[in-house]
């Protein structure tokens, strides 16, 4: 996981994105589509149609970052294009990439006794 200064925000673009872009084409939609600044150190997500590719662009004030996180099985829990811009936590961010539904994560079952 990637360690986030205090402050920073993570933002999803709706819909999907063609993940042959890069940084730079990215950046250019987070200006155009989400009306943000790409360089000012928030994290932007693109997800691919299929569901399973993930790409993350971060300008940490040194240079460009683009992660990218492929899931072997399942997909990533995205919200509809209607819901327009949307913005989650670090904390969902961390549900996001593990492949859990950050909107509603589930505390799983623990026992409460060995044998």
């Amino acid at each position: 996981m990637i360690p986030l200064p205090a402050g920073v925000r993570v933002w999803l673009a709706t819909g999907h994105t063609d993940m042959r872009k890069g940084f730079p084409s990215l950046a250019l939609q987070v200006q155009e589509i989400l009306h943000r600044d790409p360089l000012g150190g928030h994290l932007f997500c693109f997800r691919g149609r299929r569901g399973n590719l993930l790409k993350v662009i971060w300008h940490d004030g040194q240079g460009a970052c683009l992660f990218t996180k492929r899931l072997e099985r399942g997909r990533f829990i995205w919200p509809s294009p209607t819901e327009g811009v949307v913005t989650i936590s670090s904390a969902q961010l961390g549900y996001l990439l593990s492949g859990i539904d950050w909107r509603h994560p589930q505390e799983t079952w623990r026992p409460t006794s060995v044998g």
